[in-house]
């Protein structure tokens, strides 16, 4: 996928008031970023976008070249060095002094990229930056501001606060120091708030969005096809799901079960399917296009997303995932963690189970599988639901006020 560097000539210069730092962008796992850097364009809001590494298109095929154009790839190693250097000898003496000290820390990368990337933003006239995840870019962000005094919001998910790394620049200093703080859930956001309550006024809760007409309803073919689609990490509960599978097959339900995704756990759910000898019912099918996703989820029955907290405190928050199913009309069978019960409405867009049960998983899926009307009608109200309160369209506008545009 061609990119191409900025040329900051005249015509450049102060049309860009909002910028964007991502750690990676676009990045394959992350496609809610770019559904939102995409939905910005779509209403007029052209932001400049800066990426601290280089893209992961994954095999996805469908991202816009016109926005892929625009990203402004950091450059790396000595050349990034050099040019790093160029921009803090025209910086003030303090901030040349703090780049000193800071010159042999752990993360002191952080503050180069800051005059590399702040220097640009200066040029373009941005008076806002916005990043997504507490982590490397919106370390970035916090130096552009102590460098520059362009402010700045974040966006945060799931680990990044469920268990934060152990920076200089932390959870703390990011939330005192950004202006906005978007929680994708109101229990990420009740969270922070309780954590932090001398910050808790800066806290906002927008969740991701989708442009559900991209979704199609499911056509629920028979034989049933459960449907699970998430990095292969333990805080899914793959390995639940395949223990409920196996129950299924031992009550003599006809069935398929397909999870889409790639990740470290492939071979242990692999040998997790030939030990209990599901391969005929069982398939880890990789990584999906999301136009492919899309396509399987409008012939499934029911989505299944068992998730599970880790021990070290991860866990998911707002799969995006789970609307998805919803707006193609399908059932979730799932878990009661993070927000997930604020997309799923147990009993009324599909049902809720306790944590690592996989007799519980099995009987909700037997449930669904078996009660076709049930399962067409918990699909419905999802669709509704998602179309009411998950839609991209509605949340980028209310990240625009939170963005004053």
């Amino acid at each position: 996928m061609p990119r191409r560097r900025w040329q900051l000539g005249r015509s450049a210069l102060n049309r860009k008031v909002l910028a964007y730092v991502f750690e990676r962008f676009p990045k394959f796992s992350q496609t809610f970023c770019y559904r939102e850097i995409a939905e910005l364009f779509r209403q007029g809001i052209r932001p400049a976008i800066f990426s601290l590494r280089g893209p992961d298109f994954g095999p996805d095929t469908t991202w816009d070249r016109a926005i892929i154009a625009t990203v402004h790839q950091l450059p790396e190693g000595n050349a990034f060095a050099r040019l790093a250097d160029e921009a803090a000898t025209s910086l003030p003496k303090p901030v040349r002094k703090t780049l000193h000290e800071w010159r042999r820390k752990p993360d002191s990368l952080r503050l180069h990229q800051a005059t590399y990337t702040g220097t640009h933003l200066q040029k373009l006239g941005v008076r806002h930056v916005h990043t997504h995840f507490a982590g490397m870019a919106a370390r970035t962000a916090f130096w552009i501001k102590k460098f520059f005094g362009i402010d700045y919001s974040v966006t945060v998910h799931a680990n990044d606060i469920f268990v934060p790394a152990n920076f200089e620049i932390g959870l703390f200093e990011i939330l005192s120091s950004a202006s906005a703080v978007i929680a994708v859930s109101d229990f990420a956001a009740n969270q922070l708030r309780q954590r932090f309550p001398e910050y808790a006024a800066r806290v906002h809760r927008i969740y991701n969005g989708i442009d559900p007409a991209k979704f199609y309803p499911a056509e629920f073919e028979r034989p049933p096809l459960i449907l699970s689609i998430g990095r292969l990490i333990s805080k899914k509960g793959f390995d639940v799901l395949i223990d409920a599978c196996a129950r299924l097959r031992e009550r003599g339900h006809g069935f398929r079960c397909e999870i889409i995704g790639e990740g470290p756990l492939f071979e242990e759910l692999q040998a997790r399917i030939h030990r209990q000898d599901l391969a005929e019912h069982v398939h880890l099918a990789g990584p999906k296009t999301q136009a492919e996703i899309a396509g399987r989820l409008s012939r499934a029955t029911v989505l299944a997303l068992p998730s599970r907290i880790d021990p070290d405190g991860a866990m998911d928050n707002l799969p995006t995932v789970v609307m998805e199913a919803m707006a193609s009309a399908l059932p979730v069978v799932s878990t009661n963690i993070g927000g997930i019960s604020e997309m799923v409405r147990d009993g009324q867009t599909g049902l809720l189970v306790a944590q690592n049960d996989a007799a519980a998983t099995a009987d909700a899926l037997s449930r669904l599988i078996n009660d076709i009307e049930l399962a067409q009608s918990f699909g419905r109200k999802g669709c509704e639901r998602t179309k009411e309160i998950f839609s991209i369209e509605k949340n980028v506008r209310a990240l625009r006020q939170i963005f004053a545009m």
